[in-house]
C-alpha cells in the first residue's frame, strides 16, 4: 500500500511541485484546493499519469469548520495520512501605513490558522498510527523580515514557533514536525516582477541565482522520507545562501 500525503495549496506553484515529486516517489496525493479552477485538472491528470492516486479535496483552510470536513474526506478515501504538507498561502503586500485590517487578518488566517486548522485535525490519525511527518513552508521572511510584508513576515515567522512547539509535543509519538523556508523562488507570485528586479535580488543571493518550485520539493520529499527519520523541529532554508 503506498503511503498518503496531504498537501494543501496543491494546484499551483511550489504546492503543485511538491505534489507531482511526491507522487513520483509513489506517494498516493490528496490535493486540497479552494476554488474550481482548470489548474486542478491538470495537476491532478499530471499526477494520475504517474501511476498513483490523486484524490481532489475542496476547502478553505481559514475555516476549522471545513479543514474538519475534506481531512474526513481524504479519510475515508484513503484510511491514512502519513504525510501533512501544509502549504496553502496568501500575500497581501503593503505597507503599515496603508495596510487595512482585514489585509493583515486575512493573511494571518489562511497562513497561520490555516496551519493550525488542517495540522490539528490531522494530528489525531497520525498519533493513531504512531507515526506521521508533517512539513510547513514558512518562508524567509518569517525569518528576516521585509518591508512591506509585516502581515505576510508575522504569518511565516508563526509557523516557525508552531512547528517547533509541535515537534517537541509529537516527537515521542515518531510524528517529525519540520519547516522549509524558501527564498526567492520562480512561480506565479514572482513572475509579476520586473526583469531588473529578479536581476537585482539574483545579484543579492550567493548562488546569483532565483528558486526553482522543484528545489523546495525536494527538500519535502527528503523530509518526507525515511531518510530524515532523526530531524525535528528545523527550520531548513531554501534560499541560495541569502540567510547565512
Amino acid at each position: 500500500m503506498n503511503k498518503v500525503a496531504l498537501i494543501t495549496g496543491g494546484t499551483r506553484g511550489i504546492g503543485k511541485q511538491i505534489a507531482i515529486t511526491l507522487a513520483e516517489s509513489g506517494y498516493d496525493i490528496a490535493l486540497n484546493y479552494r476554488t474550481e479552477n482548470e489548474e486542478l485538472n491538470e495537476t491532478k491528470k499530471e499526477i494520475e499519469n504517474l501511476n498513483v492516486k490523486c484524490f481532489a479535496v475542496k476547502g478553505d483552510v481559514s475555516s476549522f469548520e471545513e479543514c474538519e470536513k475534506f481531512v474526513k474526506e481524504v479519510i475515508e478515501e484513503y484510511g491514512q495520512i502519513d504525510v501533512l504538507v501544509n502549504n496553502a498561502g496568501i500575500t497581501k503586500d503593503t505597507l503599515i501605513a496603508r495596510m487595512k485590517k482585514e489585509d493583515f487578518e486575512s493573511v494571518i488566517n489562511v497562513n497561520l490558522v490555516g496551519t493550525f486548522n488542517v495540522t490539528k485535525n490531522v494530528v489525531p490519525f497520525m498519533m493513531k498510527a504512531h507515526n506521521g511527518r508533517i512539513i510547513n513552508i514558512s518562508s524567509v521572511v518569517g525569518v528576516s523580515g521585509n518591508a512591506g510584508q509585516s502581515n505576510y513576515s508575522a504569518s511565516k515567522a508563526g509557523i516557525i514557533g508552531f512547528t517547533k512547539s509541535l515537534a517537541k509535543e509529537l516527537g515521542s509519538r515518531n510524528i517529525l514536525v519540520n519547516a522549509v523556508a524558501p527564498g526567492f523562488i520562480e512561480t506565479q507570485m514572482t513572475a509579476v516582477l520586473k526583469d531588473e528586479t529578479k536581476d537585482d535580488i539574483a545579484k543579492s543571493i550567493p548562488l546569483r541565482r532565483m528558486g526553482n518550485t522543484k528545489d523546495v520539493a525536494n527538500v519535502v520529499k527528503f523530509l518526507s522520507s525515511d531518510d530524515s527519520s532523526y530531524i525535528t523541529g528545523q527550520v531548513i532554508n531554501v534560499d541560495g545562501g541569502m540567510l547565512m
